[in-house]
């Protein structure tokens, strides 16, 4: 699975850190939500139509557990281009 660029995209997190895989994503500043999406591979494709199974891995650094809402669907996830700073709009 793999970060991909999207039209809302308008941070890299991880940018520059080579311990890290760069992470594509929208951080809405008013609030405070990071929407991320990524691709598959055809392997990864497979493996999931035939298990129905994605595993989830997030740091906490020992804080408590965020809200998540891993989807398929676009229109589940909430982006309003005018909560997007505007310095922030190009990468």
């Amino acid at each position: 699975m793999k970060s991909i660029k999207f039209k809302e995209c308008n941070v890299v997190i991880g940018k520059d850190q080579p311990q890290y895989k760069p992470l594509y994503a929208c951080y809405d500043y008013a609030t405070n939500i990071v929407t991320t999406c990524y691709k598959f591979n055809l392997f990864e494709r497979l493996k999931f139509l035939f298990t129905g199974k994605l595993w989830l891995m997030q740091m906490t650094f020992g804080n408590p557990l965020q809200p998540q809402l891993p989807t398929i669907h676009k229109k589940d996830i909430y982006i309003q281009d005018e909560y997007i700073r505007e310095d922030l709009k190009e990468l």
